[in-house]
């Protein structure tokens, strides 16, 4: 493995961490609150965090895909476990995969496309650090919002949070 995806492995790592405080704080009993009718449920952004890994992993281990055949609906969460258990198994598959992947096949480029259009065409390794990571940081950082507004106790990202000094 080359330094680029040891440091990548190492930052997921510490990604992976962090998610998994903040999913921990998750409360059972609001899984269905919404902050808008047009937003996803606490509990559907729960499960979106805790898979984007793992998804992101299938995915990339493809050429391609089109997302017109993709399932944009995220579905409700039966309990915390379901969502606890989506984190271990997404870690888990993406540790795998990044640890096993060489240079050749992270610089091999892939492509997203909407039916015969192609949206873009980047390096595998790009859409990692774009979707896994960013994207995971991004949905992450709303899921913190929605914690804040439940009254549930916002943990530490990078730093201190309101709730933690």
């Amino acid at each position: 493995m080359t330094d680029m995806l040891e440091s990548m492995v190492g930052e997921f790592g510490e990604e992976a961490a962090t998610t998994k405080r903040v999913l921990e704080r998750v409360p059972s009993d609001k899984l269905s609150w919404k902050p808008h009718q047009k937003s996803m449920s606490l509990g559907q952004l729960a499960l979106h965090v805790a898979s984007i890994p793992g998804n992101l992993t299938k995915l990339t281990q493809m050429e391609e895909f089109d997302v017109s055949q993709a399932n944009f609906n995220p579905p409700e969460p039966k309990d915390l476990g379901e969502i606890h258990a989506a984190l271990d198994d997404s870690i888990q598959s993406a540790t795998e995969y990044l640890s096993g992947m060489d240079q050749k096949r992270a610089a091999a480029n892939w492509s997203l496309k909407a039916g015969s259009r192609e949206l873009f065409c980047r390096p595998r390794i790009a859409v990692i650090r774009s979707i896994m990571l960013n994207h995971w940081i991004q949905h992450r950082g709303q899921l913190g919002v929605y914690l804040r507004l439940t009254g549930a106790k916002v943990p530490s990202s990078y730093g201190p949070s309101g709730d933690e000094g």
